[in-house]
């Protein structure tokens, strides 16, 4: 588990919010009730790392990384990362790519964010956050 909350808390909104800034969009803010059901749905998923959804009403990202090395900044980035798949103009992701945890992380009328990270059972790094109110609503832009 993770040893300082605080600090991990802060890099997880600093993160977030450095991807909101570029665009102008507000801050999230932490939300403790989405937390506590990231952490609850992790701590489903500790057996087998699935990146698999749950099937809760709140935005949701997953990142899964092999071996314990990985900070929870390192799965915003990743996420973020998927910026380069977006078109803004036609609102899609290039063909084969995914860009919806991009877009999630964008999303203008999200306003909190709560997340998770734990180490599953062979050992690798599993990071949830769930998102109020969610995005990625179909024909609607992120911002």
């Amino acid at each position: 588990m993770i040893t300082n909350p605080t600090t991990t808390i802060m890099q997880l909104l600093n993160t977030h919010n450095a991807v909101r800034a570029r665009h102008r969009l507000p801050p999230l803010k932490w939300n403790a009730k989405l937390a506590n059901y990231a952490k609850f749905y992790a701590n489903k998923r500790r057996g087998d790392c699935a990146l698999v959804h749950s099937d809760s009403n709140y935005g949701e990202n997953i990142f899964w990384g092999k071996g314990n090395g990985w900070k929870p900044a390192d799965a915003v980035a990743a996420w973020a990362a998927q910026e380069a798949y977006y078109n803004y103009k036609s609102n899609t992701c290039m063909a084969g790519k995914d860009c919806l945890h991009y877009t999630q992380i964008v999303w203008r009328s999200t306003q909190s964010v709560g997340c998770a990270k734990i180490k599953c059972g062979n050992g690798d790094t599993y990071v949830v956050c769930e998102y109020y109110p969610h995005g990625n609503t179909i024909g609607q832009r992120p911002y």
